[in-house]
């Protein structure tokens, strides 16, 4: 799982879209029995002799237009990575723990004490119009992250331990010195030369160097201010996966046929079709098998879970849902967030308030079917030693959350607190759209505020379709005060590129000297003692659930509805590319 199922490859991945569940009373002892039968899911459907040819139908679980941005490095949402699933394929494939093997599109090679890394693509890994993969495809990715003029959202200062990598992107220096191709552009091998080597390095999703490709021959001749909105992007984009674009509907469907020239083999299905499909069709899409593979709304599992000729798989994704708070903007010129001291939401206690008065574990426990939880810390338990288990996070907490705001004098004037200046408090808070629980779910968050004395109001009056929501995060549309968004994680945990100072997704734009210092620890040299490694991990959670900038709220199994005619369906990460389903491996059964 090498990007964040969004963000990609770097350690961000994709911002997913929050979908919370609703209100209403349910059995708390058949929803334990559901998280109990969801534990015990497989991650892969039965091997069964398979057969050549079929159309496979793929269910995108949204309630928005997917964006159709077909590029590691300009997309930044888990649906437009899931819809490009069967054509995106990594350069590297990995063990069940995430390290790089060299089993994929293209060897690895650390040297350590030379501070290089040396990546090769296999001959033979092809783009789907035959030209071979070459090195210039494999350095063109920088360019497009570092470019200011595209505006990639991806880029951190994680890639600047890449020699020469800060100066292009400043734009003093026309190449990126630290990138080598001793057999040039058309070879198949490029040097990484970094200042300093890292102990997340020899793990996918690590975030010193990207590990996709972008086909340069394809691309070259599109200014780096139009790609983003490019036909070569948005209607005809090129992969070296498995699959190959035949049709776009825009925001709606992407139907798939082999890549002739893939380099692992033929894939057996004839064609795939991604369709996407509302939260509220879905349990209805998998009772009537309209689908072969779709993910099951978890609030609805009950409506579901005794559906005949379904297969289903299941996992707890690497990702969680939060609450961020607006502290400030991105500097574009500089390159890096700047918090504004005099925000808002710069006051702890009155954040700390608002995580006390949420009550997360009634939510999921009675509305979810038991399939969601919640979580104490921004690093999720399957980490390992890594996760803080000692962490409590912000469990529902009234009492303490009044205590808080009184201490920091949030006074009550009549119903409502107002500033510690005595100003009235309004608190503008953004949510997106989901399933049909997702309102009933925000609106009860928005009342446990109320029942402190905090006047929030949701921003426009009403829930935000997906991309208008992210529009008004990046863009740091002054209306938000405090947001509910979440994150697919890559799968080298390190957190410096989704909470960085130079990073443009730290969207609540918080910046302290504390948090760099820990973020920089957590990737030293220091840090290849894996121990160190752990403490500081252990520090930064401690320090994040402390400062509550971003609020730990939930995390779910995802559940997967799979036709029992399917087989070569996977959710381990070595059957997986990018986090993405080796879709080549998929057939349907004799």
């Amino acid at each position: 799982m090498n990007k964040s199922k969004i963000l990609r490859s770097i350690g961000l991945v994709s911002a997913a879209a929050l979908t919370l569940v609703a209100c209403g009373k349910s059995n708390n002892t058949a929803n334990d029995e559901n998280a109990k039968m969801a534990s015990k899911f497989p991650q892969a459907v039965p091997e069964k002799e398979a057969k050549q040819g079929g159309t496979l139908k793929y269910a995108i679980k949204t309630d928005t237009p997917f964006t159709g941005i077909f590029s590691d490095e300009l997309s930044t949402t888990a649906i437009d990575s899931s819809v490009a699933e069967p054509g995106e394929e990594s350069l590297f494939d990995t063990d069940d723990s995430y390290k790089i093997t060299n089993k994929g599109p293209a060897t690895f090679k650390l040297d350590r004490k030379a501070k290089i890394i040396t990546i090769t693509v296999k001959k033979g890994v092809k783009w789907s119009d035959g030209k071979q993969v070459n090195a210039k495809d494999l350095e063109y990715p920088y360019e497009i992250l570092a470019n200011k003029k595209t505006k990639a959202q991806r880029y951190s200062s994680q890639f600047e331990e890449i020699v020469g990598m800060k100066e292009y992107h400043d734009g003093k220096a026309k190449t990126i010195s630290g990138i080598e191709m001793p057999d040039g552009e058309s070879g198949r091998t490029i040097v990484l030369h970094f200042k300093e080597m890292k102990p997340g390095m020899l793990y996918s999703g690590n975030g010193y160097f990207w590990e996709s490709a972008a086909p340069y021959h394809y691309l070259k001749d599109i200014p780096f201010d139009k790609l983003q909105s490019s036909d070569q992007i948005r209607k005809k984009p090129m992969f070296f996966g498995p699959f190959k674009v035949q049709k776009i509907v825009r925001g709606q469907s992407v139907t798939w046929v082999p890549n002739k020239y893939y380099w692992r083999g033929e894939p057996k299905l004839a064609k795939i079709v991604s369709q996407v499909v509302s939260d509220n069709s879905i349990s209805q899409s998998i009772k009537s098998n309209k689908f072969d593979v779709t993910e099951v709304v978890n609030s609805q599992w009950n409506e579901v879970k005794d559906t005949k000729n379904v297969n289903f798989v299941a996992q707890i994704p690497l990702s969680y849902h939060y609450l961020g708070f607006k502290v400030g903007k991105w500097d574009d010129k500089q390159g890096k967030n700047v918090t504004n001291p005099k925000a808002k939401m710069n006051n702890k206690a009155l954040r700390q308030a608002m995580g006390y008065a949420m009550n997360v574990s009634s939510v999921d426990q009675h509305y979810t079917s038991g399939l969601s939880f919640r979580i104490p810390t921004l690093i999720p338990a399957q980490f390992g030693d890594y996760y803080d288990k000692s962490a409590k996070g912000y469990d529902y907490n009234l009492k303490k959350a009044n205590q808080l705001l009184d201490k920091a004098g949030y006074k009550k004037k009549g119903k409502w607190r107002v500033q510690p200046n005595g100003k009235p408090l309004t608190i503008n808070f953004l949510a997106m759209t989901g399933s049909s629980v997702q309102e009933p779910t925000v609106q009860n968050y928005i009342q446990q505020w109320q029942k402190v004395g905090l006047n929030v109001k949701l921003v426009g009056g009403r829930l935000s379709e997906f991309n208008s929501f992210y529009d008004k995060i990046q863009n740091d549309n002054p209306q938000v005060d405090v947001f509910m968004a979440g994150w697919s994680l890559a799968s080298e945990p390190s957190p410096a590129a989704l909470y960085g100072e130079t990073s443009p997704m730290n969207y609540t734009r918080f910046v302290t000297a504390k948090n760099n210092k820990l973020l920089k620890e957590i990737d030293s040299q220091k840090s290849f003692n894996h121990s160190y490694r752990v403490d500081k991990f252990h520090e930064w959670q401690d320090y994040m659930n402390d400062e509550a900038y971003v609020i730990p709220l939930d995390n779910s199994y995802k559940v997967i509805a799979v036709n029992k005619k399917i087989t070569g369906y996977s959710t381990n990460p070595s059957e997986n590319s990018n986090g993405h389903q080796l879709w080549y491996k998929v057939s349907f059964t004799k």
